[in-house]
């Protein structure tokens, strides 16, 4: 029996291994189980509601044939899908569970996880990522019906007819009421967009193009469900052909999506991949400083403390919030906030859904750079003449099984120095993170599914991040 298990984005396993279609039903028979208790329950934010569910998927294999065996269950419960007519965006199926007033989402995505890997992601009614409270409700019913031998009696994958929705429309919509597209067509703007075979296509290059009259070149926007051999993930590496394309002067700015569209990947006119870190404190100087927007920021734990640095110029309050965009999406639905973000490239702003969404990254970016009339390392130089230079890293670090426990049980008591460095404040929000002098820091977090202790760190110059990362190997090792 597989153990069904939501982490930070949802469920995700191999596929034919542990991702299976008996375990991809008996996961969504969970769910209807925990819609339908909430239906009933006087107090539940869907109470009264018509049971609409939206269901969407990425371009990896099978995906379509996943999303048909959900359908299928919901359908058997009395649940109403609507399934994306092609593959979506996550930030697209968010928006979508919103506009129609559904219940809520599944999403048949493994992210930026490699091709091998296929996933079920849960949203609840406000298009969020569901909560943990959430999550382990819904596990319970999984395991009760596992548990009883609940079996499934289906059609012939694929062939569930279920109806069919096109988002796009509203979703470009929306789009086009937060980026202001006539300051990116004055600029006439040259661009490079890596889609890594993934969803964001007809989505960020339509609105370039039609709304923003850029030049679009683009790099694998077709379907490729093994994404070419490699990880659908806009980091350095992902976007190396972007990057020559702009060194080559084809280009003056580079944007990337992953599988999903929900994470970015910037490139500088200079060839520089700018850090998800990077762009969340251009984000907020872009949305206060030009745009004039009022509200708090809020970052997760590891995320740098540039954006705080930012905050403090700006007169902007900080939230510091665990790991996960659920947790940044719960305060942007309880308060009024500029933006918020994630060192792993997740991003959202006012007005829009609580859940991360590449796409608008990348507009966001266009935008700073049509409005400045720069690049976005000069702006970025500007800002460090006021708040100093940030440099941040993120090392993992293999611990035996044996040796985790131990490990994490030392880290919980604290520790007095990093290296030669004091510790002035200790946080256990997720994970331990200790605050140094001069705005440095040093946080480790333990992988839930890999005996993997990951390392955060940051410092003001590249010579003292050389020697936090050397610390903090030795405190790893000894």
């Amino acid at each position: 029996m597989t153990h069904i298990k939501f982490g930070t984005s949802g469920w995700r396993g191999l596929i034919a291994r542990d991702f299976t279609f008996t375990n991809v039903r008996v996961a969504t028979q969970g769910l209807a189980d925990w819609w339908l208790a909430e239906l009933k329950r006087v107090g539940s934010p869907i109470h009264g509601r018509k049971p609409t569910v939206i269901i969407g998927h990425d371009t990896r294999f099978l995906g379509r044939e996943f999303s048909l065996a959900v359908a299928e269950v919901l359908t058997a419960n009395g649940l109403l899908p609507l399934l994306c007519e092609r593959d979506a965006p996550t930030p697209v199926i968010a928006h979508t569970i919103r506009a129609r007033k559904a219940i809520g989402g599944i999403n048949l995505t493994a992210s930026h996880n490699p091709a091998e890997y296929q996933g079920l992601k849960f949203s609840v009614h406000n298009g969020a990522a569901a909560p943990p409270e959430v999550t382990r409700e819904v596990e319970k019913f999984i395991l009760e019906r596992q548990a009883a031998g609940w079996e499934f009696d289906a059609a012939v994958v694929g062939t569930f007819k279920c109806p069919t929705i096109d988002p796009s429309p509203a979703y470009l919509k929306q789009l086009r009421s937060l980026i202001d597209f006539k300051a990116i067509k004055k600029a006439k703007l040259k661009l490079a967009v890596e889609f890594m075979y993934g969803t964001g296509r007809g989505y960020l290059d339509t609105l370039l193009e039609e709304d923003g009259g850029a030049k679009v070149l683009r790099f694998h926007d077709e379907l490729n469900p093994s994404f070419g051999g490699h990880h659908p993930e806009p980091n350095a590496e992902g976007m190396s052909e972007v990057r020559a394309a702009i060194l080559a002067g084809k280009a003056s700015l580079g944007l990337g999506l992953d599988g999903d569209a929900d994470r970015f990947g910037i490139v500088d006119q200079d060839g520089t991949w700018l850090t998800p870190n990077q762009v969340l404190a251009l984000a907020l100087y872009h949305l206060k400083h030009n745009r004039g927007w009022t509200g708090s920021v809020v970052r997760t734990v590891p995320t740098s403390h540039q954006v705080d640095a930012v905050a403090e110029l700006l007169g902007v309050p900080l939230h510091e919030t665990p790991v996960g965009f659920k947790y940044i999406g719960a305060l942007m639905e309880s308060e009024p906030v500029i933006c918020g973000g994630e060192e792993s490239g997740g991003l959202s702003i006012k007005g829009h859904v609580p859940e991360k969404d590449g796409i608008l990254a990348c507009l966001l970016m266009a935008e700073l750079v049509a409005v400045e009339g720069c690049s976005l390392g000069e702006v970025l130089k500007r800002l460090e003449k006021q708040i100093g230079e940030f440099h941040t890293d993120r090392i993992n670090v293999a611990i035996p099984a044996e040796k985790k426990a131990a490990l994490l049980a030392r880290l919980a008591g604290g520790l007095d120095r990093i290296g030669t460095l004091p510790v002035e404040k200790f946080i256990t929000t997720d994970g331990f993170k200790f605050l140094l002098p001069n705005r440095e820091w040093v946080a480790f977090r333990a992988s839930g599914t890999e005996p993997l202790i990951r390392c955060y760190l940051e410092a003001k110059t590249a010579a003292g991040l050389k020697r936090l990362a050397a610390a903090a190997q030795k405190i790893l090792k000894s």
